[in-house]
């Protein structure tokens, strides 16, 4: 995010509501997590969208998506989508190569660290620390 505001005037980051997914955090958790983790950068801003990422962007006038890619196997399937989304609604997609120090981080890795009770710490923000050790004291790590 730091380098995506860096290059653009502003951005937007769309938080996907997708009711056929069990997320650990619901969508205002989630949101919160990312607009405190981005506080620092007055050029972005946090919000929620359901449906197709093209059409939320044909929406509030935004016409490039930055991706961020951790490995290879990420650019085939952003590679697909960018085309895809261009096909659709003439909209570019720039990818931003993950900083290797986080490039083998996932939610998913992060998640079962933490559900087996491992040491996240300085993986995530603060805060998603200490909601990740309240799920799992009550339970609730997926």
């Amino acid at each position: 995010f730091e380098r995506a505001s860096a290059m653009y005037d502003n951005v937007t980051i769309a938080v996907l509501t997708n009711s056929s997914k069990s997320a650990l955090f619901t969508i205002e958790e989630r949101m919160n997590f990312i607009a405190d983790a981005c506080s620092a950068w007055t050029n972005i801003k946090v919000v929620s969208f359901q449906g197709l990422l093209v059409d939320f962007c044909k929406q509030n006038d935004i016409s490039i998506i930055v991706k961020g890619l951790r490995a290879v196997s990420d650019f085939d399937y952003e590679l697909q989508m960018a085309q895809m989304n261009y096909r659709l609604a003439k909209i570019e997609t720039s990818f931003i190569a993950t900083n290797p120090e986080y490039g083998y981080l996932s939610s998913s890795l992060i998640k079962e660290i933490s559900r087996h009770g491992g040491d996240v710490s300085g993986l995530v923000p603060e805060k998603v620390l200490a909601a990740l050790k309240a799920k799992s004291t009550q339970g609730g790590t997926k």
